[in-house]
């Protein structure tokens, strides 16, 4: 699923993504980058700690924002308790 939220130059320069193990169920992972093709290559070259014990990892969802500071907000926000509630009904 890919969400794109208004931007004022209809271009996004971050996103929010959500990644999930092919291998294992239920082992998922929710990320920030600027360059979203750049950090699924490295999450599945097993160039980040948090994810490359349960490789390969697909992206489930990504969203795009106009500024580093909207979408580092709602990556802390999926993060949190209700934001896990938010993620697993309409996002996962």
């Amino acid at each position: 699923m890919a969400v794109c939220l208004p931007s004022q130059g209809g271009w996004f320069a971050w996103y929010v993504y959500l990644l999930e193990s092919k291998a294992v169920g239920g082992e998922r992972y929710i990320g920030v980058t600027s360059d979203l093709k750049r950090r699924i290559a490295e999450h599945n070259a097993g160039k980040s700690s948090h994810t490359s014990k349960f490789l390969p990892r697909r992206i489930v969802t990504y969203i795009g924002f106009s500024n580093r500071a909207r979408a580092t907000s709602f990556e802390r926000y999926l993060k949190s308790g209700s934001g896990h509630a938010f993620a697993n009904k309409h996002l996962w």
